[in-house]
């Protein structure tokens, strides 16, 4: 919550979602859940399909893709 409030930002707001490869408008959805510095996007809904913003990247050892973490950008849209 502290974050979105540094960033002016409300629940139900249009925001940008941006990283180096790519980027989504949502609805933000502020709550105390989520830890400060932490962006949660679900990645199962086409119209936010957060895949496109995350590195497909393999882990050698496990060979999985690195889907789950990267830097990004929040703004108001």
């Amino acid at each position: 919550m502290a974050d979105a409030e540094r960033l002016g930002l409300t629940n139900g707001q249009r925001i940008k979602v941006a990283t180096r490869r790519g980027e989504l408008e949502v609805p933000a959805f502020i709550t105390k859940r989520i830890q400060p510095g932490v962006v949660f996007v679900p990645f199962h809904f086409v119209e936010a399909a957060a895949n496109v913003l995350t590195n497909p990247a393999l882990d050698p050892e496990a060979k999985i893709p690195e889907y789950k973490v990267c830097a990004a950008r929040v703004v108001a849209a």
